[in-house]
Formats: C-alpha cells, sequence, structure tokens
C-alpha cells in the first residue's frame, strides 16, 4: 500500500468516527448500558406520613429498592446503615430515591415506620418506607424486583416471611437494572457506580410532578 493510498484509507476512518460521533452525540447509543432485569408491575404501598405512593410516584426517578422490617436486629441495621450512606452520596440529586418496603406490615404500621424513619434521621421526600397488604408486599419483592424466590410461596401468605439482604436498582421508566448484595463492600461499590451510570440515560416518558404527569423536559 502506497503512503498516498494509506493517508486517504486514515482519512477515510477519522470522517467515519467522526460522522458516528456527531451522529450519536447526545444519546444514549454510545454509553456503556446496564441490561434489564426486570419490569416493575403496578404497585400501590402508604408511606410514613400516610400517603399512597406509586409506580407513578417515581416514574422518571432512578430508586434503589429494599426489604426490611424495623424489629430486626440482625441484619436490617446494617442493610440501612449502608442505606443511608447511599441516601448521602445522592442527597443532591433531585432525580434519586429509596424506597424500603416493610416484610412485617402487621407489626410496621405508618406510625412505626415514621419512628423508626425518624430514628435514622430519613429525608422522607427522598427516602420512603413503604407498608401495605403482605400479599402485595411479597409480590413486588418476588415478581418485580425478583428479590426472592419466587416459589417460595407454598404456604399460607400468612406464615411466609421474607428475610434478604438484597438491593434492587430500578431505572426512571421501571426496569430493574441491577441487584446487589446490600452487605457486601463490593457490591456496594458496584451500585454507586451502576447508579450514577443509569442517572445519566436519557428518559423522554412521563414524570410525576406535584401530583400530575408531565412530559419529561429532557
Amino acid at each position: 500500500m502506497s503512503k498516498k493510498t494509506a493517508f486517504y484509507l486514515g482519512f477515510f476512518v477519522l470522517l467515519l468516527g467522526v460522522f458516528y460521533l456527531v451522529l450519536f452525540w447526545g444519546t444514549d447509543l454510545w454509553r456503556k448500558k446496564l441490561p434489564t432485569v426486570s419490569n416493575v408491575k403496578e404497585f400501590a404501598f402508604i408511606n410514613q406520613f400516610g400517603d399512597t405512593i406509586t409506580n407513578r410516584t417515581v416514574t422518571g426517578k432512578v430508586h434503589v429498592v429494599e426489604f426490611f422490617f424495623t424489629t430486626c436486629t440482625g441484619i436490617c441495621p446494617k442493610m440501612n446503615t449502608n442505606m443511608a450512606a447511599i441516601a448521602d452520596d445522592f442527597a443532591n440529586e433531585d432525580d434519586f430515591m429509596i424506597l424500603s418496603h416493610t416484610v412485617d406490615p402487621d407489626t410496621d404500621s405508618v406510625a412505626r415506620l415514621k419512628q423508626y424513619a425518624d430514628s435514622l434521621k430519613i429525608n422522607g421526600s427522598r427516602w420512603m418506607l413503604l407498608t401495605g397488604a403482605k400479599d402485595k408486599l411479597y409480590e413486588a419483592a418476588r415478581k418485580s424486583y425478583l428479590l426472592d424466590d419466587q416459589n417460595n410461596n407454598k404456604e399460607a401468605i400468612e406464615d411466609q416471611f421474607i428475610h434478604t439482604q438484597l438491593f434492587a436498582l430500578v431505572d426512571k421508566g421501571g426496569k430493574v437494572r441491577g441487584i446487589y448484595d446490600g452487605l457486601n463492600k463490593k457490591e456496594l461499590a458496584k451500585l454507586d457506580e451502576d447508579i450514577r451510570l443509569v442517572l445519566k440515560e436519557r428518559y423522554d416518558g412521563p414524570r410525576f410532578v406535584n401530583g400530575i404527569f408531565q412530559n419529561s423536559p429532557n
């Protein structure tokens, strides 16, 4: 190959690279993307303030999900210490939330969740503790977030008990993008990295703002 041919070939490759850079700049096509693990099904639970929280409430927001109970003295305090660190890391990120679901709704009333949240000095607008019907909570854990084996439902619902240390990362469109061990430092570091990655993704769907669905400003 002559120097002239090599020059033109290199110039063509450079032009092609610039073309694709301009074409895809400002889109998500050039970014690293996490796979979709599952889609969150419709839900309606009650938070520590007595407000109903649904899919619409968190539409347009990246959120981390966990399941715990307030009387737990084993893994839950450690999980929520780690979750508090995540909350601090993203305290200034308007498009980020945490949803903590109780697995013991018979004990964890709205008032008890509020007391528990206050003890952790939780910012209730960014970190919501949720209660509701036990079967719906367990269905969400197993079928939406995949934080418990779906086959763990052979017993009557009153005899079932979920005790998991896993966290789920959900994107702005309600898709689960990763599952992490909430007690493992390496996985928590990966979760932090993945939250930042998903926050950068473009979202053109509706957002739920001040009780009203609005088109995304993006």
